[in-house]
């Protein structure tokens, strides 16, 4: 598991940070319009780039947290993560770890 993001709450969505090898840029995690069940809570955007998706869960633990997936056509494939809140209970961390069979 990697730290790729640092997020605050804003308004009904996150703003903060994705930092990676090839990656860093201010991001903006909003509420989107859902058109059916399936349809993404959030956008994800860097300016006013989409460059993600997220949907709102609970883990067996029954701690909520958001599913974030991020492409980008310079990515070999997407990126999943977790969004998490950090342990200040202030902020929010966006977690990346390695999908088994990567």
């Amino acid at each position: 598991m990697a730290t790729i993001g640092t997020f605050t709450k804003s308004g009904d969505g996150f703003t903060g940070s994705v930092k990676t090898l090839t990656l860093n840029v201010k991001a903006a995690i909003r509420a989107a319009e859902k058109s059916n069940d399936k349809a993404p809570d959030f956008r994800i955007f860097a300016g006013t780039v989409e460059f993600g998706a997220a949907w709102k869960k609970t883990s067996k633990e029954d701690r909520e947290y958001v599913s974030v997936k991020l492409d980008d056509p310079s990515f070999a494939t997407p990126i999943y993560a977790s969004l998490v809140e950090a342990e200040d209970g202030q902020s929010y961390s966006l977690i990346w770890s390695r999908r088994s069979g990567d």
